[in-house]
C-alpha cells in the first residue's frame, strides 16, 4: 500500500468511527428529548434542545469531513466499500449503550465486513497523480465518462419523471436506485473539488479555473437530489432494509463511475482485480447478515391515553340483566362486589 493510501484508508476509518458514533449518540438524544416531551417520530422537535444530540450532529460533520478528505488521497475504490466500518461501529455501540443486542449472526456479519474491508486494502489500485483540475476535466469529459454520465442521466430522469410516481412507494429499487446513480456522480465531483482544494494549498490556486466551479455546481445538486430521494425511501421502507440495499447499488455504482473516470484498475494484475471484486462481495454479504439480524425499533406510541382500537364491553348486572358499557361512560360496576352482596343477602 503506498503512504497516499493508506493516509486516505486511516481517514476513511476515522470518517467511519466518527459516521457510525453519530447514529448512536444522535439516537440516545432523541430518546431523552422524547422523555420531556413528543417524540421526533410524532413531529416533535424537543431535540434541537438536547445537547447530546448536537453532540451526534457534530460527530457527523467531522465523521464526513474525514471522509471528503479520504477521498482526496486515495481512490474511490478503497474509500466508499469502507463505508461499512461505520454499520459495524453502529452495531456495537448500540449493544452496549442502546441494549440492542447483537446477535452472533450479527457478530458474523461484523467479522465478514472486516475480513472484506482487508482484501479491498490489500489489493487496492494506486491513486492517480493529478497536478490540476484541467486534467481532472480532461478525464470528465473523455467520451467513455461522458457516456456514462448521460446514462446516469437518463436513467435518474426515467426513474424520476415515470416509474417513480406509479411503483416509488412500494418498490424500493426505485429510490434507492435514484440515491445510488446519482451519488456515484456525486462522488466523481466531490473528488475533483477535494483534490483541486489540495493543489491549492499546496500553492497552485484551482478556483480560477471555470472547471472547479462546474464540479462544484454538480456536486451540490447531486447532493439535493440525493438527500430527497433517499429521505423518501427512508420514509416508506423500513430503514434496515434500505440501508443495505444502497450501500450495495451507491457502491457498485461508485466503483464502476470511479473506474471509468479515474481508469483505477490501469495496471493492475487480474489476480488482484478479482481478489478486489471478492472483498466487496465479503462486505457486501457481512452487511446483509447485519442488518437482517437487527431488531425493528417498537412502534412509538403517541398518547398513552388513546385507546388502540374502539372497545364495548358487556357486564352482568345483579338483577341478571346485561349491562353495556362504551368508552365514554363511567366505569363498571364490579362485578365481583355485586355477586357477593347478592350472595350474602
Amino acid at each position: 500500500m503506498t503512504s497516499t493510501n493508506f493516509t486516505g484508508f486511516i481517514l476513511a476509518v476515522v470518517s467511519s468511527a466518527f459516521i457510525g458514533s453519530s447514529f448512536i449518540i444522535k439516537k440516545k438524544g432523541l430518546q431523552l428529548a422524547g422523555v420531556n416531551g413528543p417524540r421526533a417520530s410524532v413531529g416533535g422537535y424537543g431535540y434541537l434542545l438536547q445537547p447530546l444530540w448536537w453532540v451526534g450532529m457534530i460527530t457527523m460533520i467531522v465523521g464526513e469531513i474525514a471522509n471528503f478528505v479520504a477521498y482526496i488521497y486515495a481512490p474511490a475504490v478503497l474509500v466508499t466499500p469502507l463505508g461499512a466500518l461505520s454499520i459495524i461501529v453502529s452495531a456495537v455501540l448500540a449493544h452496549f449503550l442502546l441494549e440492542e443486542k447483537l446477535q452472533k449472526m450479527g457478530m458474523l456479519g461484523c467479522l465478514l465486513c472486516i475480513v472484506g474491508s482487508t482484501v479491498i486494502v490489500l489489493h487496492a489500485p494506486e491513486e492517480m497523480s493529478l497536478s490540476s483540475v484541467q486534467e481532472i476535466w480532461e478525464l470528465a469529459v473523455q467520451p467513455a465518462f461522458l457516456s456514462y454520465t448521460a446514462a446516469a442521466i437518463a436513467v435518474t430522469l426515467a426513474l424520476v419523471l415515470y416509474i417513480a410516481p406509479r411503483f416509488g412507494q412500494t418498490n424500493i429499487l426505485v429510490y434507492v436506485g435514484i440515491c445510488s446513480v446519482i451519488g456515484s456522480l456525486t462522488v466523481m465531483s466531490v473528488k475533483a473539488i477535494g483534490i483541486a482544494m489540495k493543489l491549492t494549498l499546496e500553492g497552485a490556486n484551482q478556483f480560477f479555473y471555470f472547471q472547479t466551479w462546474i464540479f462544484s455546481t454538480v456536486a451540490i445538486t447531486c447532493i439535493i437530489i440525493q438527500l430527497n430521494y433517499l429521505n423518501m425511501a427512508l420514509d416508506n421502507f423500513n430503514a434496515a432494509v434500505v440501508s443495505p440495499i444502497y450501500y450495495a447499488l451507491f457502491t457498485a455504482f461508485t466503483i464502476l463511475a470511479s473506474l471509468i473516470m479515474f481508469k483505477d484498475y490501469s495496471g493492475q494484475s487480474i489476480s488482484s482485480i478479482v481478489s478486489e471484486l471478492c472483498g466487496f462481495i465479503t462486505v457486501l454479504s457481512g452487511t446483509t447478515v447485519l442488518h437482517s439480524t437487527r431488531e425493528p425499533d417498537p412502534p412509538a406510541i403517541t398518547d398513552l391515553y388513546t385507546p388502540l382500537s374502539p372497545r364495548v364491553s358487556w357486564y352482568i348486572q345483579g338483577n341478571g340483566e346485561p349491562w353495556k358499557q362504551k368508552e365514554e361512560d363511567v366505569p363498571p360496576i364490579n362485578l365481583i362486589t355485586i355477586i357477593r352482596q347478592d350472595h350474602f343477602k
